[in-house]
């Protein structure tokens, strides 16, 4: 059994590279998504939200052997209030296969497993927000963010670490910030929550990110990361790479 995730670092500066136009190709989004990118006023958020799910729809249609296109999407039932805004999934279960998407401003992160998954990328706070922003961790995780460092960026990059890893497992639940974010201890030196495996995945110096997998720790095998720049076409493994089992 293993994951696999796609890190796109995008450079949003004025000197950088054109994208991969196909990044960028409307036509692979269904008439809601296109919907969505279309109300976004700043460009550049509407550019990220559309390589974002062109890129996961490439992604799974490699995996799934199917066009990016032709992929239906679907809602899980909530934990919380079992209303069908849970965890996204595709239409069809067969063969099992589970997926998260996170973007941020200048990253993408889409990562693919046989099990529930959960991937999350955060651009790094900048202190003066971690001030306010601590409160709502776990007393654990407060207190490694305290501890932290003498510089207020010290305390700004245990946070980042800390908040990737709770988005990643809230979203992998399928509760996301439905479930009161002090309720888990995703600090340094915690385990990961009974039955799940956290990994940490590097990102760039400015930016924080995580997968966790619904798989006791030792048994999943270290996910498989992909780092590329949004000039680059995305590199979908084989179908078999993804062992549709577990």
């Amino acid at each position: 059994m293993r994951a696999e995730a796609w890190l796109l670092e995008l450079d949003e500066s004025a000197a950088a590279p054109p994208l991969d136009p196909a990044l960028l190709d409307p036509g692979v989004l269904d008439a809601r998504e296109r919907e969505r990118a279309a109300a976004f006023l700043r460009p550049a958020d509407r550019v990220l939200y559309v390589a974002a799910h062109v890129a996961l729809r490439t992604v799974l249609a490699g995996l799934l052997g199917e066009r990016p296109a032709d992929l239906e999407f679907r809602r899980e039932p909530c934990p919380c209030c079992g209303e069908p805004h849970g965890r996204p999934a595709l239409a069809t279960d067969r063969p099992p296969l589970h997926f998260s998407l996170s973007h941020t401003r200048g990253r993408v992160l889409v990562a693919a497993a046989p099990v529930p998954v959960g991937a999350d990328v955060e651009l790094r706070p900048e202190p003066s927000a971690v001030r306010d922003l601590v409160a709502v961790l776990h007393p654990a995780e407060r207190a490694e963010v305290a501890a932290a460092g003498p510089g207020p960026r010290d305390g700004a990059a245990a946070f980042g670490r800390i908040w990737a890893r709770k988005e990643a497992y809230l979203k992998g639940l399928g509760t996301g910030l439905g479930r009161a974010a002090h309720l888990d201890d995703l600090s340094g030196p915690a385990p990961a929550p009974a039955g799940w495996s956290l990994y940490d995945l590097p990102a760039g110096p400015a930016h924080d990110a995580a997968l966790v997998l619904r798989a006791r720790p030792g048994t999943a095998g270290t996910p498989v990361l992909h780092r590329l720049s949004g000039t680059d076409p995305l590199p979908v493994p084989p179908r078999a790479a993804l062992r549709m089992s577990g």
